[in-house]
């Protein structure tokens, strides 16, 4: 549930009301027009509101104690949910809008209704009645503290850093918290400096030593058949992550990617949001077509302002040369017994530094397995408590030779069926690989520490990692 607009109002007698703080949400009011159709009523500027609130409140005008509109028979209040006529009455009405005055301020919010206005649904239904006004009650503890009255200087302070304020508790008119009395006492969002506007999907600032991690990380998607007649298929998906904790509103990093001189180029690039600009040549590279050697190889160098949340920079596909690791697989029927073998080779340009690998071997729409004698060259060899899986575990490294084996024979003679697929019917199986290498990349891609350039007053510290896993 969300808020359409919210007042912070200044009221005290002697002095005239003034507006000290209003946010509308554009997001929310065209969702607001979406469901209301032809009985939408537009939320009206400030002055207008004001008027309004105070004479519904009975503060426009002390002297005069009758208002129709207001303090007519037939009309029936339902506190704290107000009505403001906008247009006069029957037409042009705001509703639910809550209020809470305390002390020197009102504080207003109009909320967002997602069912028909007519009849008045109970207030004790609409959630975004009981998110209102739990945001009011934090909004006026944070303003006045635990007392009705505050000091001049610190209620303008405290006014000052609502923008912020809003931004963290309610980000584009969804409530998601309250300030406490301990952000009031010492705030903990610093207020941006100059007249930079915060951006809406920015939801605070760091303060502190400037800090940039950024991680490539590589995934392979491979299908090796063993056959002549049909052609293996490989690809390499990259995704490049940071982490960026920068002073300012709007900071400036920038990030290059490079490839070594043999490298293939990057392909099928998407980039986040918050990239200022990019070369256009960047993404014209596309896996559809085919690569001519004219395609931009670099370095590709990506300017953002960057969110506080880690988030991903960009994400690419390479065409590498062969699979980090090639294998051969051969089943054979025999009488009672199913004969498996199986050959993996790392390739000798990766890295033989694994955090983990594995090689699962299932098996479908047989009975469980009974017997297995099955022997392997290098790792360790387990049947999963199921009985129709072997995990076949490598360690963090294959032999001198780079190649390793596993042979044997299994029975299935399990009391229970194992589970079925429709395609791995007979001899067509599968063995499934999953690994992590760190520290490196396939397709050569890499962030060098020295080309991060992050415009602050402070000396940032950077750190970059790649990681492969399949």
């Amino acid at each position: 549930m969300s808020l359409r607009a919210l007042w912070v109002i200044s009221h005290q007698s002697g002095e005239n009301a003034t507006v000290r703080f209003s946010r509308r949400f554009s997001t929310v009011e065209y969702r607001a027009k979406c469901l209301a159709g032809s009985t939408y009523v537009e939320v009206p500027e400030e002055g207008t509101v004001l008027q309004l609130l105070l004479t519904e409140l009975g503060l426009s005008d002390p002297d005069k104690f009758y208002v129709p509109l207001r303090d007519d028979c037939l009309h029936r209040p339902r506190l704290p949910a107000l009505e403001l006529h906008v247009d006069g009455p029957g037409k042009g009405i705001l509703w639910p809008v809550l209020t809470i005055s305390h002390g020197p301020l009102i504080l207003a919010c109009l909320c967002l209704v997602d069912c028909p206005l007519e009849p008045r649904p109970p207030l004790a239904n609409l959630f975004s009645v009981s998110q209102g006004l739990t945001l009011l009650r934090g909004l006026q503890t944070f303003l006045l503290g635990s007392g009705s009255k505050a000091d001049t200087e610190g209620l303008s302070c405290r006014l000052a850093m609502l923008p912020s304020i809003m931004l963290q508790v309610c980000p584009l008119g969804t409530p998601l918290d309250v300030p406490t009395v301990a952000t009031a006492a010492t705030p903990s969002v610093p207020i941006p400096a100059g007249n930079q506007k915060q951006p809406a999907w920015k939801t605070g600032f760091h303060k502190g030593r400037a800090v940039v991690n950024v991680a490539v990380k590589e995934t392979v998607r491979s299908m090796q058949y063993g056959q002549r007649s049909r052609q293996d298929l490989w690809d390499v998906y990259g995704t490049v992550t940071c982490k960026c904790e920068v002073e300012g509103v709007l900071p400036n990093v920038t990030v290059t990617l490079t490839l070594p001189p043999n490298g293939s180029p990057l392909q099928d690039i998407l980039v986040h949001p918050c990239v200022t600009s990019l070369d256009s040549s960047i993404l014209t590279a596309s896996s559809v077509d085919n690569c001519d050697g004219s395609a931009f190889s670099g370095p590709y160098k990506f300017p953002f302002s960057p969110p506080l949340e880690p988030f991903m920079l960009c994400s690419y596909t390479s065409q590498v040369p062969v699979p980090p690791i090639l294998g051969s697989y051969q089943l054979k029927e025999e009488e009672n017994h199913l004969r498996v073998s199986a050959t993996l080779k790392l390739h000798e340009s990766v890295k033989n530094s694994f955090e983990f690998c594995e090689a699962h071997v299932p098996f479908f729409n047989r009975d469980q397995m009974g017997a297995v004698e099955m022997k392997v060259s290098s790792g360790q060899l387990d049947v999963s408590k199921e009985k129709n899986l072997l995990v076949w575990s490598l360690g963090p490294k294959f032999p001198k030779s780079l190649e390793v084996t596993m042979e044997g024979r299994i029975t299935f003679s399990g009391p229970t069926p194992g589970p079925t697929d429709p395609l791995c019917t007979e001899l067509t199986a599968y063995i499934k690989l999953h690994f992590k290498v760190p520290d490196i990349t396939l397709s050569g891609c890499c962030v060098d520490q020295h080309s991060v350039q992050v415009y602050s007053s402070a000396k940032p510290r950077i750190s970059t990692s790649g990681t492969v896993v399949q």
